[in-house]
């Protein structure tokens, strides 16, 4: 199974030019990376005055923590499962002014450090070639499912 844009944008409610990240590049229950090029579209929905900022980075790395929460969550879960919203970043350190100047794919990983029924946190980093260009911490609020 690839798990592709196609299969991306079927499993997050991001759509269109929205789904930003390409393919997942490994995943298990814990973390996953996932590969983008969307930074370099002139079209990228996140860009602001002809350029991205590199804090758009923070939306691609939450991009990778729905696509892993579907993982985990599998198939038949995953269809009937409540969507997360990201409630806040933490120690978000930036170390780019842009990621429209990136020449590299962009590397999205993230890590879970915890989770309960209603929250999950996450570490992220967006990197490019071996240069991380942003890292930090997120915590994702999970929506009730209706029952």
């Amino acid at each position: 199974m690839q798990l592709d844009r196609a299969w991306i944008a079927r499993r997050i409610p991001h759509q269109g030019s929205m789904c930003l990240l390409d393919r997942v590049l490994e995943w298990d229950p814990a973390r996953i990376r996932c590969a983008a090029t969307s930074h370099r579209d002139p079209e990228n929905p996140l860009r602001a005055h002809g350029r991205l900022g590199a804090a758009a980075g923070i939306e691609y790395a939450a991009q990778a923590m729905a696509v892993h929460g579907a993982l985990c969550a599998g198939e038949a879960a995953a269809a009937a499962a409540g969507h997360g919203m990201l409630a806040s970043v933490r120690a978000v350190a930036i170390e780019v002014e842009r990621l429209d100047d990136i020449a590299d794919e962009l590397i999205v990983a993230a890590e879970r450090l915890s989770a309960g029924a209603r929250a999950i946190a996450y570490a992220f980093d967006v990197s490019a070639g071996a240069r991380i260009l942003l890292s930090g911490r997120a915590t994702v609020m999970l929506a009730p499912v209706a029952g």
